[in-house]
């Protein structure tokens, strides 16, 4: 048996369409773990899901807007006859990037239900099954956006700072029980879905990591919880909780600008 097959027989992964979540299934599926896989699109899902099948995995697509307010129950349904082990929640894009006077609230309120609500839903319900069998694993994929405040990210900085928060006092909670919590937190990754929203990935000095170069480090850190700062970015998570936040705030903001090519 794997180090990672003792997470199994199951994992489900929110957001496990492309990108890093697709990483992570394809890497279970070589370490003999079933997938249930969780996203919005059915055709990138399912390529995924072929790809896993490949290499002898038993998959479930689960094509559901995570944003939708039963969603929870429609991957709770699809999941009631297995026995799920391992959860990544990858899910956690940040759906408004509007000066926050300039949207409504409502749509802010999708940025919080995509990376808080529906993340703890799942937590806490598959959360429960793993502590009563004494065993189990949950990662969360954070963000050095987490780490400070930055403009036209207000809502979405701060969903990741709780997300790594939340992710700590999990820790705490759940490793009596056996199962293991980890926050992994990413810097700039070149993903599908930061390539459409079209990212500077040139910048001299910046550092760009792989898909599955960090969701091998965060597979293989599951138990060195509670957070993990994956791609070399550590230095820079460091730096972003000095306790000088002007200048942490303001200097972050510059690299943010070229990031995005914002002038």
């Amino acid at each position: 048996m794997s180090e990672l097959a003792k997470y199994g027989p199951w994992a489900v992964i929110a957001g496990g369409s492309e990108g890093v979540g697709a990483e992570f299934a394809h890497q279970l599926a070589e370490a003999g773990v079933n997938l249930v896989l969780i996203a919005r699109k059915p055709e990138p899902l399912d390529q995924t899901a072929r790809r896993c099948e490949a290499v002898g995995a038993e998959v479930r697509t689960v094509a559901v807007d995570l944003l939708e307010s039963d969603a929870a129950p429609k991957i709770f349904a699809a999941t009631a006859d297995v026995e799920v082990g391992l959860l990544i929640y990858n899910a956690g894009a940040s759906t408004c990037n509007e000066p926050f006077l300039d949207a409504p609230l409502g749509e802010f309120q999708k940025v919080l239900d995509l990376n808080v609500t529906r993340m703890m839903e799942l937590v806490q319900h598959y959360g429960r099954q793993m502590v009563d069998r004494g065993r189990g694993g949950i990662v969360l994929v954070g963000s050095l956006s987490g780490y400070m405040g930055a403009d036209r990210h207000s809502i979405y900085g701060g969903a990741k700072a709780f997300s790594r928060v939340f992710a700590e006092s999990l820790w705490l909670e759940l490793r009596p029980h056996g199962v293991d919590v980890l926050e992994l937190v990413l810097g700039v990754t070149r993903t599908p879905a930061m390539a459409r929203v079209g990212l500077n990935f040139d910048i001299p000095g910046m550092i760009v990591n792989e898909p599955a170069e960090v969701a091998a480090e965060g597979l293989a850190n599951l138990a060195n919880g509670p957070v993990h700062v994956a791609g070399g970015n550590a230095a820079t998570a460091a730096a972003n909780s000095a306790p000088d936040r002007a200048n942490v705030v303001l200097e972050a903001h510059e690299r943010i600008r070229r990031l995005v090519n914002r002038r």
